[in-house]
């Protein structure tokens, strides 16, 4: 899931690609390319975890689907979140936020 960069908690995969998509549509190289950018390259996302997630969240009702051209013209499945997928984000970034303070908590001065 990770390539050289950190390794990912089981079910971030998830949160990940709704947060990406709740700055707006995407196609699964785009999703990618926004982990690994905004990430520094900490977090790089494999192509099989990628779709299989996407397809998952798709059955889900939590992202919708619907093919368009890419930038270099294309044809791309662009992705985008569906108002179940955005309060789950919501919800699951809120969760996120209160785990990584714990966390943080507890690690101070270790």
């Amino acid at each position: 899931m990770a390539g050289d960069g950190l390794t990912l908690l089981q079910g971030t995969l998830d949160l990940m690609i709704l947060g990406v998509l709740a700055r707006g549509p995407s196609h699964g190289y785009g999703i990618a390319e926004q982990v690994r950018e905004t990430t520094t390259g900490e977090l790089n996302v494999q192509d099989g975890a990628l779709y299989q997630a996407l397809h998952r969240l798709e059955r889900q009702g939590l992202v919708d689907a619907e093919w368009g051209a890419s930038d270099n013209n294309r044809r791309a499945r662009y992705y985008s979140l569906t108002p179940k997928g955005r309060r789950r984000v919501r919800d699951q970034a809120a969760e996120w936020h209160r785990y990584a303070r714990a966390i943080a908590t507890l690690l101070k001065g270790v």
